[in-house]
């Protein structure tokens, strides 16, 4: 295992672990305040917390509601 760690090259893999956390935060933020999105808010949820950056993407572009 520790052979696995030290053979990441953490300057490639760090910048998308930062975006994901990054997107991940805003994207729950704005669930939390937005009052009405396009389905459930719970399935909003789980798609930011458990499909990895797609996940946000896809809850800004087709989640949010724009009246």
């Amino acid at each position: 295992m520790q052979e696995l760690m030290e053979s990441i090259n953490w300057a490639i893999i760090a910048p998308f672990i930062m975006i994901q956390f990054i997107l991940l935060i805003v994207a729950i933020i704005d669930l939390v305040k937005a009052d009405e999105t396009r389905g459930s808010k719970w399935m909003w949820v789980f798609i930011i917390v458990f499909i990895n950056i797609v996940g946000p993407v896809l809850y800004f572009i087709f989640g949010r509601r724009r009246d």
